[in-house]
């Protein structure tokens, strides 16, 4: 019986494998079709619909040019635009300074202790975010919580001013935001290698020394990603402003929202969310340029 020899050296055809290769990937894409299809149709599709409407009733593309250099030019927006891009900022600097401490703890717990710290980042939204803002009304009230046990305390002779002014607005806000702040700092802990830690320890490095010079610049593209998700998501905040501000507290989404529900004026509301979605995309460009997406995943 004869057997048939492949020479040794003779090159073996590639495009087969190469064509295994690409099957799982092909399949992956296919898998992705619906998610694409659902953003289309709930995001894009929305979105242009709502400009073309605009630049219609504005009289065409240049007509609503020249209304959105207005709008920015003149009237309550650039001082909205600017109350909201600060307010942003200080509500992502209050959330680093709250959750990298959860994190940290979180990304060094085991069995129970990680299981309730998880259940109280993430239990907050199986409730309304109106529920939960209303709650904070009660508790920063005059009458509230807060001030009657200060008071009760004697550390306070008047009730502080916690609600209808930039603090109860930083202090709503941050409660909401402070779990994606949370989880996008534990994802960054817990793929810093902790041997990086233990090779400072045992070269004489104080818990301190090796926590500044070691862990933190680890996980500061975790602090980077984390504020940028949170000041982006806090740019559009409407409902939190509204209920906990007062009248020097109006954002650029209050001015839409005024604009659309009891104006009815489609076109300025349309400049200036237009203006809203440019400083998103800029700052989500940031994100995905400075952000390692599958280093966060892992």
């Amino acid at each position: 019986m004869s057997r048939a020899v492949v020479a040794v050296g003779t090159p073996t055809p590639a495009v087969p494998l190469a064509a295994a290769a690409r099957a799982p990937d092909s399949r992956i894409a296919w898998l992705g079709l619906p998610l694409l299809a659902t953003l289309l149709v709930v995001f894009v599709l929305p979105l242009i619909w709502f400009f073309v409407r605009v630049i219609g009733e504005s009289g065409g593309i240049g007509a609503f040019a020249e209304l959105t250099r207005h709008t920015l030019s003149t009237g309550a927006v650039p001082q909205a635009m600017v109350l909201t891009l600060w307010t942003s900022a200080v509500v992502t600097a209050a959330t680093i300074f709250v959750a990298y401490p959860m994190a940290y703890v979180l990304s060094q717990a085991r069995g129970l202790l990680f299981s309730l710290i998880i259940l109280c980042v993430v239990l907050p939204y199986f409730t309304s975010i109106i529920v939960r803002t209303y709650a904070w009304m009660v508790l920063l009230g005059s009458q509230g919580l807060i001030n009657k046990m200060l008071l009760g305390l004697g550390l306070i002779g008047t009730p502080l001013p916690l609600l209808y002014n930039t603090v109860g607005v930083v202090i709503g806000m941050t409660y909401v935001l402070l779990p994606y702040m949370v989880l996008t700092l534990y994802a960054a802990m817990r793929s810093i290698d902790l041997n990086l830690v233990r090779a400072a320890f045992g070269m004489g490095a104080s818990g301190a020394y090796a926590f500044w010079r070691v862990f933190l610049p680890l996980s500061m593209h975790g602090v980077l990603s984390g504020s940028l998700i949170v000041f982006i998501l806090a740019l559009g905040f409407f409902i939190t402003p509204a209920l906990m501000g007062g009248p020097s507290n109006i954002t650029i989404a209050m001015l839409i929202e005024r604009e659309v529900e009891l104006s009815m004026n489609w076109p300025v509301a349309g400049a200036m969310s237009l203006v809203l979605l440019a400083v998103t995309l800029v700052l989500y460009a940031v994100y995905t340029r400075f952000t390692d997406l599958q280093r966060m995943l892992r």
